[in-house]
């Protein structure tokens, strides 16, 4: 008989899509049903990266852009991210745009949505537990084994090769974790008053909470706010806890956040 406290068989996948690396760890589950719901959240990440590119030319969302196309004209999931969007920008007060240089572009947004869909249709083929990182962005599911939390580490964007903080998602089923910063991409988040990359003391923001869709977006966000006015805002959402690096090497924590740390 096998041991309960073992943890369950594991499935591993890396795909290079959406001009990163997507992991998957998959735990539990029927075999079969665990591969085909793996190759189908696969091929939902190349589906994504073919509407909402916005390095290809013939993508919806350039052609959008260029308005080739109308909303209504494109696949029902541009107006989903879209209405996100909307709601992102609301409860930002601005600070999360749709807009880059005056064409849409829900970049900051997209992909947090797309790995947690992935993650979630992994879950509804009957697994016990489901990781899904794309590019640093994490959605948690279930659990890895009995009593047994998923756990990410944070990169410190300071120290090459050292964490900042390992987040746990111990005492609940679902669990995010999504990094901005300048550490792996450089300066590349626009502040959308200006148009022009964010001025900000800050090199990188950590979103904890239970959705990688707002995870991502409101990392995006509290960059460009900078640090003072970025934690007092993430501090006013609900279920949100956060951890922020400025360049002077100061950490700075929302106040929940020691309870995800472990």
């Amino acid at each position: 008989m096998a041991d309960p406290a073992q943890a369950p068989p594991a499935v591993r996948h890396a795909e290079e899509v959406m001009g990163t690396v997507v992991s998957f760890d998959v735990r539990g589950g029927e075999a079969a049903a665990v591969q085909t719901a793996l190759e189908e959240a696969i091929a939902q990440l190349h589906v994504v990266d073919a509407v909402f590119s916005t390095y290809k030319e013939g993508s919806q969302i350039s052609r959008l852009g260029r308005e080739e196309l109308t909303v209504e004209e494109c696949d029902p999931e541009v107006t989903e991210v879209l209405e996100l969007c909307a709601e992102a920008e609301r409860l930002s007060d601005g600070w999360f745009s749709t807009k880059y240089g005056g064409v849409v572009d829900p970049t900051g947004l997209v992909k947090g949505w797309s790995v947690e869909r992935a993650a979630r249709h992994l879950m509804a083929a009957g697994v016990s537990g489901v990781s899904v990182n794309g590019g640093g962005d994490v959605q948690l599911l279930g659990t890895p084994g009995p009593e047994r939390p998923w756990r990410v580490g944070v990169s410190d964007p300071l120290r090459p090769g050292s964490l900042a903080a390992v987040v746990s998602a111990a005492g609940t089923d679902e669990l995010a974790v999504a990094t901005s910063g300048t550490a792996e991409r450089g300066v590349h988040i626009v502040d959308p008053g200006t148009g022009r990359s964010a001025v900000t003391d800050l090199v990188a923001v950590t979103v904890v909470t239970p959705r990688l869709t707002w995870a991502d977006a409101w990392a995006t966000a509290a960059f460009a706010m900078g640090s003072r006015q970025a934690l007092s805002w993430l501090e006013s959402l609900p279920d949100v806890e956060a951890l922020l690096v400025t360049a002077g090497d100061e950490v700075r924590c929302t106040d929940g956040l020691a309870r995800r740390l472990g």
